[in-house]
């Protein structure tokens, strides 16, 4: 079986690719638990300056493997391997950079918040589907977005679920540039490559600057402030009625609820 997350380096960037394109990199366990790994190494590794991150085939992630969500939604266990995942990307001190390749769904949005620099191929799509799912945000997006993009724009993303196109994403600003999917690798490489060419403890102070001790301690309180409530909604009727609708392929009926 091909590796699900695959890590190799380009001189001194280590570049971790989701691969589980059958699935549209699907995240499983075993994935968040391997991607948290290889980004923990590689901040603590000399020999690494910068992170890339990107996935394999017409997808960057669509989210959460369904039969882990399904399990999950079952289990009392409080264990969440994506919260590991994400507290880890959000704590790493070397920059990280993002090539969305393709769709980019739920986490697969999330996470490009705790990025430095992300770039995106032309026929990458996005959405954060939470409310569709009776859920609510995580990774500390309800206060990463909205100071990002702006409070309304945020709103109506959270709110509605849509999907929206790469243009969008850079007019916004979630997405620094686009390029031809072609180009994607090699547009992150260089990026790359001018990153690992600045003076290392420079570019780690002003990341550090630039997030600053207070960003840090709010970012930190808003991830557990969103994982109690998503917990909660995980086990409530909104949530099981959305899991239904999804295997009976349906759409999900929301009325009887107040």
């Amino acid at each position: 079986m091909v590796d699900q997350v695959v890590v190799s380096s380009i001189g001194k960037t280590l570049h971790i690719r989701m691969n589980r394109p059958e699935k549209k990199n699907a995240l499983t366990r075993a994935m968040y638990y391997a991607l948290a790994d290889a980004v923990e190494r590689a901040d603590a590794d000399p020999a690494v300056r910068v992170i890339a991150i990107t996935g394999t085939g017409d997808a960057f992630t669509s989210g959460n493997d369904l039969a882990d969500f399904i399990d999950r939604q079952s289990s009392s266990n409080a264990e969440r391997p994506a919260m590991h995942f994400l507290a880890t990307i959000a704590k790493a001190k070397k920059p990280l950079l993002a090539g969305v390749n393709g769709l980019a769904v739920g986490i697969g949005v999330t996470m490009l918040l705790h990025c430095d620099l992300v770039y995106a191929a032309t026929e990458a799509t996005f959405a954060l589907p939470f409310i569709n799912l009776g859920l609510v945000p995580e990774a500390a997006s309800s206060l990463l977005l909205p100071q990002m993009i702006g409070y309304h724009r945020a709103a109506e993303l959270f709110f509605l679920g849509n999907r929206f196109d790469a243009q969008t994403a850079r007019e916004i600003g979630l997405v620094n540039a686009v390029h031809p999917k072609e180009a994607l690798d090699a547009a992150v490489q260089e990026v790359a490559t001018a990153l690992a060419a600045k003076p290392p403890a420079s570019l780690r102070m002003i990341k550090e600057l630039l997030k600053g001790q207070a960003f840090d301690a709010a970012v930190a309180a808003r991830f557990e402030q969103e994982t109690t409530v998503f917990e909660r909604q995980l086990q409530s009727p909104e949530a099981r009625e959305a899991v239904e609708a999804i295997l009976q392929k349906r759409t999900p009926d929301f009325s009887q609820f107040n």
